[in-house]
């Protein structure tokens, strides 16, 4: 298998071509976002892709930082947002581990379609309520791997082995709402978006965050 970086090097170009799989499901997952962003809101976004999510939020906030552990994803980000014409977005190539951000800094944490790539999900969830605000929110959306069909697990095994897939930790519903309020976290909106999906608003306590 592949190391994450060198992966998502090679599949950026592909994925900058793809469309969006459901529509309608991301237009909502937009549009409770906002309902958690204001014009003060300092944004942080970790895998950010080509930038395509943080381009639809800057109307709405102070400042984004989209970071992404891929340079190839982060070139096309920059490519993307100069066209765009957005000017509150920074990118940078990185992750939390390298990348030097600031404690208690940021209102919102974006974590889409990503967590579930994480070798160390519960150690990754603790490091970014150190990095939010008092009373910030984690908006967070995940495939439940370990809720998919055996034929699914068993096809992303043989993927991994011929470097057509990334890393996949099997992250079930209660495995990963238990290691959010392990990390300090409660829930503060849950939608299953299909099977084996969920997306979440995670909001750090205010005696929780960035201690």
């Amino acid at each position: 298998m592949k190391d994450a970086k060198t992966f998502w090097d090679n599949y950026a170009p592909r994925y900058a071509r793809s469309r969006i799989a459901r529509p309608e499901d991301y237009q909502k997952k937009l549009q409770i976002s906002r309902d958690y962003l204001t014009p003060q809101s300092r944004v942080l976004e970790i895998g950010c892709g080509t930038g395509g999510t943080a381009i639809e939020h800057a109307p709405y906030v102070a400042s984004i930082l989209a970071t992404d552990i891929s340079a190839e994803m982060i070139r096309i980000a920059e490519q993307n947002i100069h066209q765009a014409g957005v000017s509150n977005i920074e990118c940078q190539c990185g992750t939390i581990d390298t990348l030097h951000l600031q404690p208690g800094y940021y209102d919102v944490i974006f974590a889409l379609n990503l967590l579930h790539l994480l070798e160390d999900v519960p150690a990754t969830l603790q490091q970014l309520q150190r990095l939010l605000k008092p009373g910030g929110v984690l908006i967070s959306s995940t495939a439940l791997v370990a809720e998919a069909g055996l034929f699914a697990r068993l096809l992303i095994r043989l993927m991994q082995r011929v470097g057509l897939a990334p890393h996949v930790s099997l992250l079930s519903r209660e495995q990963l709402l238990n290691q959010l309020n392990t990390a300090g976290f409660e829930t503060a909106h849950d939608w299953p978006l299909h099977k084996g999906h969920v997306f979440l608003v995670s909001r750090c306590g205010d005696k929780d965050c960035a201690e």
